[in-house]
C-alpha cells in the first residue's frame, strides 16, 4: 500500500502530476496519448509511467499494440480523492485540447 509520503512525492513532478490528472480525467490513456497531450518524448513519458507503476499508483493493460494506463485498483480512496480535488481546481485546457486533436486516438474518450 502506498504511503501519503510516496504518493505526494510522486505528485511533486509536473509530468507525473499532469499524467495522473489526465488519466483520472479520461479513465485510461496510452503512452502515445500522453506524448501528444504533454508534448514530451515517449521515453520521458514511459519513464515517469514506470515510476508510477512501480509505486502502485497506475497499472497497465495491453490491448493489441497499445499499452493503456489507468489508476491502480489498489490506490487508496484518500489518494483518488486528492487527485479529484486537484483536477477540479486545475485548468488542463491546453493539455485536453492537444489530446482531443490527436488523430487516430487508440482509446475512446471516457
Amino acid at each position: 500500500m502506498i504511503t501519503p509520503e510516496q504518493f505526494f512525492q510522486a505528485l511533486s513532478d509536473t509530468t507525473r502530476l499532469n499524467s495522473l490528472l489526465l488519466i483520472e480525467q479520461e479513465g485510461r490513456l496510452c503512452v502515445c496519448e500522453l506524448v501528444q497531450a504533454l508534448d514530451l518524448s515517449q521515453p520521458k513519458i514511459s519513464r515517469h509511467l514506470g515510476q508510477l507503476r512501480g509505486q502502485g499508483i497506475v497499472e497497465d493493460e495491453r490491448q493489441g499494440q497499445w499499452v493503456h494506463y489507468r489508476l491502480s485498483g489498489d490506490l487508496p480512496d484518500w489518494a483518488r480523492e486528492a487527485l479529484r480535488n486537484v483536477l477540479a481546481t486545475r485548468d488542463l485546457g491546453g493539455l485536453t485540447d492537444r489530446l482531443t486533436a490527436m488523430p487516430q486516438r487508440p482509446s475512446p474518450v471516457a
